[in-house]
């Protein structure tokens, strides 16, 4: 922080340095949709809403990171977690790394599918919490993730529906009606390490 700035001047500062480079970058290349360009704060206030129902602290993955919606809010006001950001696709992951060192992040992206991404951590890094908007079945990708959790560990979904899918090792552990649009959900899973 300069000049006496508060924490919450620093962040709406940093956000507002991501939503500007994810406009100018969206022009180049496609970071986000129609409907997200045109409804950008809301998008950008229910990433900083979500962080504050889910309170990311430790090691965070964001799968799927396009451009940056949720995580890269998410980061910029949970600065005490680190969030590893998994996206495949090379110009994202490339905008996203820009966005990282402009806006000073705690993040590492990690350009690569997430089973890849998966195979080449540590083998003691354990994720906290795992987020993702609407990538795929969560049925089919959430059971990876179990040797890369801590026990406790939360999965937060952004979805349509306030359906939570049935996954084994994981618990319905609330869902939260979201505020952009009708169908927006978070509904969160919670680990629990089988004895």
């Amino acid at each position: 922080m300069q000049n006496g700035d508060s924490p919450l001047s620093t962040q709406n500062s940093v956000l507002s340095t991501y939503k500007q480079l994810l406009l100018t970058w969206t022009q180049k290349i496609n970071l986000i949709g129609p409907e997200a360009k045109t409804n950008l704060d809301a998008h950008i206030e229910e990433a900083v809403a979500a962080a504050d129902i889910l309170k990311p602290e430790g090691d965070v993955l964001d799968f799927g990171s396009g451009g940056g919606l949720p995580a890269i809010p998410m980061a910029i006001v949970s600065p005490g977690a680190r969030f590893h950001l998994v996206e495949v696709d090379q110009k994202k992951w490339a905008f996203l790394k820009h966005v990282v060192r402009e806006c000073g992040l705690n993040a590492v992206v990690h350009g690569d599918s997430l089973a890849r991404a998966l195979a080449r951590f540590p083998p003691e890094l354990r994720f906290s919490l795992v987020v993702s908007r609407a990538v795929g079945r969560p049925e089919e990708w959430v059971p990876s993730l179990k040797p890369h959790l801590m026990p406790g560990a939360r999965v937060g979904l952004f979805q349509g529906s306030p359906e939570a899918p049935r996954i084994d090792g994981f618990d319905d552990s609330g869902v939260h009606k979201l505020p952009r649009g009708e169908a927006n959900y978070l509904v969160t899973l919670a680990f629990h390490v089988e004895q």
